[in-house]
């Protein structure tokens, strides 16, 4: 959107937010913010700000196109709306959600969905994935991928060097950014890692990066109990400033989630010249490309398989670098930009 608002100085955005918002999302001139009330944090309130403060806001402000950018939209408003579906984990692994968000999610998906004038959605994976589930045409759903920040960048080696006696002690470290929770697969993460370290010695670390969010009991009593629980590093949350840093310093990313729209922290490291181990199953091996191993997240072994194969050969890794440079080229915030402003427009126009 920052993008977006710049290039088209002719045109008028209202940003509706549904609390208190921070000024550096006020990008430019052209951009008015309202704050609309209530604050949607719960699937009632979700209802009522969709289809009540929305549709009066459409009309206050005499809205021309409403885009909505989370996968929600107003079933009350004829203005049309562009709908950014980012994925559809809940209905793939609903186990993973709580019961009054799933529900909610359930029912109302399909109907937005069928009710947009266009969507726009974050790989060619999840184009398919809604277009067979809920029975959109396949040309109403424009693939729009994201880009990273411009802070993950390759690390010098003094830099490299400087993190790695900062977080693990001068050894080389594998690495995992993301939240705690079950989809993410940190159980079998910890388990790989304790496979790699039984069959490989060597002082390699697995630093874990992100805050607990939902199940996370499981992760929390097997950190305490695995073996070589002292050559995994837990740092929290961070910034991106700094988990810029920890993703540039690392040997390889490890990124062995269950299901994904995108995969962010992927393109992240592949744009720092990290080669990366993912997942075979949903966009993962879209967004790698030829700059990854695949793997199978529901087998230890096969994780640990590829953090041995990765670690014991530097061609390949030298190999797998060289080809993150060509693939991150596919994905920046102005290609998504331009792709989802021209998705935008032919909603507008309906053609």
């Amino acid at each position: 959107m920052e993008h977006i608002v710049r290039q088209h100085p002719e045109h008028e955005f209202y940003f509706f937010f549904d609390r208190p918002y921070d000024e550096q999302f006020i990008f430019a001139p052209n951009v008015t913010p309202v704050v609309v009330h209530p604050q949607a944090r719960h699937p009632i309130l979700f209802y009522l700000w969709f289809e009540w403060s929305i549709p009066m806001m459409l009309r206050k402000y005499k809205i021309d196109l409403f885009l909505s950018t989370d996968g929600y939209l107003s079933l009350s408003t004829k203005v049309p709306t562009c709908l950014v579906i980012h994925d559809l984990a809940f209905e793939h692994y609903p186990e993973h959600y709580v019961t009054s968000h799933r529900l909610y999610w359930r029912h109302y998906s399909p109907l937005f969905a069928r009710k947009a004038a266009r969507i726009a959605t974050v790989s060619t994976f999840s184009k398919n994935d809604i277009s067979e589930r809920y029975g959109i045409a396949p040309g109403n759903i424009d693939v729009v991928y994201n880009g990273a920040h411009e802070e993950y960048r390759p690390l010098t080696a003094p830099e490299r060097e400087a993190v790695k006696e900062k977080y693990t002690d001068g050894c080389e470290y594998f690495v995992f950014a993301g939240a705690i929770h079950p989809r993410k697969n940190i159980l079998n993460l910890l388990k790989a890692f304790s496979a790699f370290k039984k069959r490989q010695r060597t002082n390699m670390k697995l630093v874990i990066v992100g805050r607990p969010a939902w199940k996370y009991d499981e992760v929390e009593i097997l950190r305490h109990t695995m073996p070589f629980k002292e050559d995994v590093r837990w740092v929290g949350y961070m910034n991106v400033d700094e988990l810029s840093k920890v993703i540039g310093g690392a040997y390889a990313l490890v990124y062995a989630s269950l299901f994904e729209g995108f995969g962010i922290p992927i393109l992240e490291a592949l744009q720092c010249n990290v080669p990366a181990i993912v997942s075979n199953t949903s966009s993962m091996p879209e967004v790698a490309g030829d700059a990854a191993l695949l793997t199978d997240p529901a087998d230890p072994d096969d994780i640990a398989a590829k953090m041995h194969t990765l670690y014991k050969d530097e061609t390949l890794r030298a190999r797998l670098i060289a080809n993150a440079a060509t693939q991150v080229q596919k994905f920046t915030w102005q290609g998504a930009a331009d792709r989802l402003w021209a998705c935008m427009m032919q909603c507008v126009s309906g053609k």
